[in-house]
């Protein structure tokens, strides 16, 4: 088709849509509510996604942990890696620039006080280094944080601190067993409570300093993980680490250590992200079906209106693809007006409206299950933007092509019967 007559039928196009535009109108709120829902519900859902992983990620995971391949099997003493030092130096050369190399000591342990005794898990920290690594290195709920040279000190979650009716300044006792598997015991003063997007691990974690913990359990340089963060904003996004841990695995074969990804470390949710990308051509295709039906229905009844038109076209002499021609190219003019208002209206309700995060505190208990930040900030990706697009345009034209056909099918003989 030359660029003129292509001009010239979208010309006539965006007239023929004006022709009755309460219609016209109808079906581009119906397109632009549609691709809108697409949109910022993907939007969302990436928004979703990258708090699970964040939260997921700042619970004392990493990007990727250093383990004893047997910790994991049995979280016990004797799983500890001795000279965590000694390993740091041994990979740092391997790690990438503003990396973050925090190691602890994480056992199970019983928390007594004057009234009860709770299990819990203890985890021996360097407070200096957990900051912009997990979530117990931002500021403390209550309280004071704990000091690096405080060897009695301790910080509890909130949560704990409610249940077991504590107040900041108290004493409490911390066992656990040492190698040998006797129980060893220490009495430490609540310094302060942290909040954490995840209740229940305010209700498990108790948070001494390393070398407290080490002296407690006899373990005087023994840690059972050294966690690795590498400081990405979009931590779904987070790429490719697998080489790295290989890496890192081939220069700890004699130590006996292993290596893992976060997305080893946290299989449900690596497998959620890796079908997101279906799920939201799914919801596409289901969101295009329910608009389709209105567009498919509003252009048949423009062709039934212009049937003595269309015979009119036929009996000069145009040919049943022109008339094809012509239905597409208003299909596609009205696609296109409603995906540009549609995009325009997506990106100001994400950027701006939507800035501030959406809160989800009233389904509290069901988001900390799958460990979803309380407030969600939806994340506007282009290739969701796209993929919304290419399955409008592209079924939208298929959906056309049905009344366009029909158009097409009309002759002069029985258009005259409509007069």
């Amino acid at each position: 088709m030359r660029y003129g007559d292509l001009w010239m039928s979208s010309q006539i196009g965006w007239r023929n849509l004006w022709r009755n535009p309460r219609r016209t109108l109808i079906i581009l709120t119906a397109i632009v509510v549609g691709i809108i829902s697409m949109v910022v519900l993907s939007a969302f859902g990436r928004g979703m996604m990258e708090g699970m992983v964040k939260n997921s990620i700042d619970n004392l995971v990493g990007h990727l942990k250093i383990q004893d391949p047997q910790f994991r099997i049995d979280p016990a003493i004797d799983h500890r890696i001795d000279g965590a030092g000694r390993v740091i130096e041994e990979i740092a050369d391997l790690l990438p620039e503003h990396s973050r190399v925090v190691p602890r000591l994480r056992l199970d342990g019983v928390m007594s006080t004057s009234r009860e005794h709770t299990g819990i898990m203890i985890a021996g920290i360097e407070p200096e280094r957990e900051i912009g690594t997990s979530f117990i290195g931002r500021p403390v709920y209550s309280g004071e944080p704990l000091a690096p040279e405080d060897h009695r000190g301790l910080l509890i979650g909130h949560g704990l601190l409610e249940r077991l009716d504590l107040e900041v300044g108290k004493k409490v006792v911390l066992l656990s067993q040492d190698q040998t598997g006797e129980g060893r015991s220490k009495a430490f003063r609540i310094r302060g409570s942290y909040r954490t997007e995840l209740r229940d691990t305010e209700k498990r974690y108790v948070f001494v300093n390393l070398k407290a913990f080490q002296g407690m359990v006899d373990a005087p340089d023994g840690v059972t993980e050294i966690a690795i963060s590498f400081g990405q904003l979009n931590t779904y996004q987070s790429g490719d680490i697998e080489n790295l841990v290989q890496s890192i695995n081939l220069r700890l074969a004699d130590e006996k250590l292993e290596a893992r990804s976060w997305r080893q470390l946290l299989p449900a949710i690596a497998a959620y992200l890796e079908m997101f990308d279906v799920y939201m051509l799914i919801w596409f295709v289901v969101v295009f079906i329910a608009m389709g039906f209105g567009l498919a229905n509003t252009v048949l009844m423009a062709v039934y209106e212009r049937m003595r038109e269309f015979g009119l076209q036929r009996a000069l002499g145009m040919r049943s693809t022109g008339i094809i021609k012509t239905v597409m190219i208003e299909v596609l003019l009205l696609l296109l007006i409603g995906m540009a208002i549609a995009d325009l209206s997506s990106l100001f309700l994400v950027k701006v409206l939507f800035k501030s995060g959406i809160d989800l505190g009233s389904f509290g208990a069901g988001i900390e299950m799958w460990g979803i930040s309380r407030v969600v900030y939806p994340i506007l990706s282009i290739t969701d933007i796209v993929m919304a697009n290419g399955v409008v345009i592209t079924l939208g034209l298929l959906v056309g092509l049905y009344p366009a056909l029909h158009a097409a099918r009309f002759t002069p003989v029985e258009t005259m019967r409509h007069l």
